[in-house]
């Protein structure tokens, strides 16, 4: 397993009756997948190295054998940007019955990006460090270890921190004993939260020097924008608040000197983009239904949902500061929902795609692709029962099918479908997607290539240059891959659960040719392909394990240094301006436009030897577009027309009054059914005209954490529409003028525009929350999951999207 950890990248290793397991489930797949059928032809294509490559290979690559260090549970993490720092942690568990006594671990470092590693045990005095959450790299070169401290007659837990990257430690006895990892503010390592087995929230600002209990009674938290942090706890004297939805939900903006309640009776809450959100259990027979903030919780509102009924669950997809992606599951067990996408005040959803697959174990192939801007795909379940991946180059404001891969031929019509999650946990492929933003438009996929999704037929990898728009096979067969040095290399590890590995290909072309070179004369098993994270390294590290004589590992890492063969610096020459999302080749005006904005990117010619370094800095250069349909999503009760890209009334929303509160006034919204896509900065062109027709009804604004208790009942006076105002008029003729001009005035001071910035509070369809343990995802203002991996956040459903 890899996961990433803030800036650090931390490889699993285990080995032992999981490993034995996991190897005997590999050969079964190993034997089931070779029986499975080949998909569409195409060739792969491979170049020799030649001797005198082969040879710098040799003198560059670096094996270390952990000799008599047959630890079960190994962990790798890389230290800092830049530093070429790698920790490694090696620990056997002790039997149960000898809890007390704990078990033991090693500690090695490397300062030459893995080509050589030295045993620092004895830097933290031989202590056994935890095996769940031992490791945690934060921002520069911080690092803390978690002694593995017995609850039993000691006070507190023990952890080791360090600033210089792992070089020095200091011994730090901690007050209370910790529940789960020590979570780092994301722009200050000074700043450090954790959560005590009992309940309790304390906070340091030395770095863990010292530490100050904030709260008692405390479930989750979560660092927001700034040094603000939320934080669910429960009442006093009340048991079982969580089961029940009696929590309450605070925020501190001075680091723990005063409190703000933001609201009461929450279920849950999570952190993503720049949205606070939380369920709430209004009285103990209702569902959960959802608040939004988009200003750390000064106000609120809940979500609108067009088409959701009370047996449905939510989960949000993605998020950032300008808009939330969320999935509505269909009732009953469909495994498919609708995708929503939200606008930039995470209030009003609009649906995006219909028949989203979200499979029994709740599990969504939904990705961003971080290598082009406004790029999402993931997989529908349509109503033939078959499933097929879709793309969306404007943030989900339309999707289509993903082209046929250009050196595939298929007898019949056919595309490319895409594995994802629901794949990755039935072992039908070893990786998810790919693509990292420094290396533009490259996308690395295991998929197959038909009518549709198929686990029958052989996974092979294919690589997309342009952010998605066109494909290309590359290898035949599932492999492990990373991106170096900007997306100037790129190397694959052949996945043999059944047998052992010894060669690794690489390519400097983005997919379009291979060489491969046998890094080892002594094959082992794979267990991980780690590179420094970022994509500026050149190296990357091949980790394993041989079995030895008496059935226990010897843990083996290779470090390929590709820098000796690709020693020439890019210069001017061998790069290219490459105009993203052109599908004319920039004949017309709109060519290229996706969100409002051209952007021409400064990237390397695939042919170019040459590489693009660690000062390399990805140039662009914007423009932006008139506006056109494309840039406008489907307002809300809205959906594209089957035929045409034109908004049209949902069904169901015919007839239907469209309601919301701004301002405390309850308003019936009349509208032509478009909104500007969130993040889209486009200008002139087409607009549509913004018919608002008001009826005004004074109801309940939800408060701040100032106002929280100043709810109020207010009594419905109703002002009549503009048409029966004017039957009014006709009938009260006796009025004369002065009434004329007064109704006149009072309807031009009720009329608004849909789309100005306010905090409004928006009706909600009810829904029941599924209430999942998967961590959230931030961009870097929102410090990604504060509770950290192992204790993710307490949110109804996020699904991560991070690249393992």
């Amino acid at each position: 397993m890899i996961c990433w950890r803030v800036v650090a990248l931390c490889v699993l290793l285990r080995f032992g009756a999981e490993t034995r397991t996991g190897l005997r489930e590999g050969a079964a797949h190993a034997a089931s997948t070779s029986r499975a059928s080949g998909g569409p032809a195409f060739e792969s294509c491979q170049v020799s190295l030649t001797p005198a490559e082969n040879r710098l290979l040799d003198d560059n690559t670096h094996e270390t054998g952990f000799n008599g260090d047959d630890g079960s549970y190994v962990i790798l993490t890389w230290v800092g940007d830049g530093t070429g720092v790698i920790l490694v942690l090696s620990t056997i568990s002790a039997p149960i019955d000898t809890f007390l006594e704990g078990g033991s671990s090693r500690l090695y470092r490397s300062t030459d990006y893995g080509k050589s590693f030295h045993d620092i045990s004895q830097s933290i005095n031989h202590t056994f460090i935890k095996e769940e959450f031992g490791v945690s790299v934060g921002p520069g070169s911080s690092v803390i270890l978690t002694a593995d401290t017995p609850v039993v007659d000691h006070p507190g837990g023990v952890i080791f921190t360090s600033t210089d990257a792992a070089a020095t430690f200091r011994f730090v006895q901690l007050p209370f004993h910790l529940a789960q990892p020590i979570t780092y503010h994301f722009l200050n390592p000074d700043l450090l939260v954790a959560l005590s087995i009992d309940g309790a929230l304390w906070l340091s600002l030395d770095f863990g020097a010292a530490w100050t209990k904030v709260h008692d009674g405390v479930h989750s938290f979560s660092w927001g924008a700034g040094i603000n942090l939320f934080f669910s706890c429960s009442k006093a004297d009340t048991m079982d608040a969580e089961e029940r939805g009696d929590l309450q939900l605070k925020r501190t903006k001075d680091l723990g000197k005063t409190f703000a309640i933001i609201h009461e009776d929450v279920f849950s809450f999570g952190y993503i983009g720049a949205f606070l959100f939380f369920s709430v259990m209004e009285d103990t027979r209702s569902p959960r239904v959802m608040y939004f903030s988009s200003d750390q919780g000064d106000t609120f509102s809940r979500a609108l949902l067009p088409s959701a009924s009370t047996e449905q669950f939510y989960s949000i997809l993605d998020g950032d500061e300008d808009m939330l992606f969320m999935h509505v599951d269909n009732p009953g067990d469909t495994y498919f929902g609708t995708m929503y996408t939200s606008d930039d005040r995470g209030i009003l959803f609009s649906k995006s795609l219909e028949r989203h697959l979200f499979d029994g174990q709740r599990k969504s192939d939904f990705r961003n692709i971080t290598s082009l801007r406004g790029v999402y795909l993931t997989n529908k379940l349509d109503k033939d029962g078959r499933i097929r991946s879709v793309i969306s180059f404007n943030r989900g404001g339309t999707w289509h099918r993903l082209s046929k891969p250009q050196n595939v031929e298929c007898e019949e019509e056919c595309n490319l479908h895409i594995h994802g999650e629901h794949s990755r946990t039935n072992h039908i492929v070893p990786m998810l997607l790919m693509s990292e933003a420094s290396a533009v438009g490259l996308v690395l996929a295991h998929g197959t290539v038909g009518d549709s999704l198929s686990s029958w037929q052989y996974p092979d990898v294919f690589v997309s240059s342009d952010g998605g728009y066109n494909w290309r096979g590359t290898l035949r067969g599932p492999h492990h891959y990373s991106i170096l040095d900007s997306g100037g290399l790129v190397v694959a590890v052949e996945a043999r659960r059944k047998g052992q590995v010894k060669t690794i290909k690489f390519s400097t072309d983005e997919g379009q040719c291979w060489k491969s070179y046998n890094f080892t004369e002594q094959p082992f098993f794979f267990a991980g392909l780690a590179s420094e994270p970022g994509t500026k390294a050149m190296s990357v590290s091949v980790w394993g394990f041989r079995p030895e004589d008496d059935n226990q590992p010897m843990w083996v890492a290779v470090t390929i240094d590709f820098q000796s063969l690709i020693t020439r610096t890019c210069s001017d020459q061998d790069y290219e301006e490459w105009l993203a999302h052109s599908t004319e080749g920039g004949t017309s005006e709109r060519d290229g436009c996706i969100l409002g904005v051209k952007e021409t990117y400064r990237r390397r010619k695939k042919q170019a030897v040459c590489r693009n370094g660690r000062s390399y800095v990805m140039v662009k250069k914007e423009s932006t577009c008139l506006c056109n349909m494309e840039d406008f999503l489907c307002d809300y009760g809205y959906q594209r027309h089957l035929n045409t890209s034109e908004c049209v009334r949902q069904p169901d929303a015919h007839n239907k009054s469209l309601e919301m509160c701004l301002n405390g006034e309850e308003d019936e919204l009349l509208t032509t059914g478009y909104r500007k896509i969130p993040s889209n900065r486009c200008e002139g062109g087409f607009s549509p005209q913004m018919a608002v027709q008001t009826v005004i009804r004074p109801c309940g604004v939800k408060p701040g954490p100032d106002s929280l208790s100043a709810h109020s009942t207010v009594p419905v006076t109703h002002f009549d529409t503009p048409r029966e105002r004017l039957v009014l008029i006709l009938v009260c003729a006796g009025a004369g003028v002065i009434v004329l001009a007064a109704a006149v005035s009072a309807l031009v001071a009720v009329r608004r525009g849909v789309y100005q910035y306010r905090a409004p509070n928006y009706r909600f369809s009810n829904l029941q929350i599924q209430d999942d343990r998967n961590g959230a995802v931030g961009d870097f203002e929102s410090a990604k999951s504060s509770n950290g991996p192992n204790c993710p956040q307490d949110s109804d459903n996020v699904i991560s999207t991070e690249s393992y």
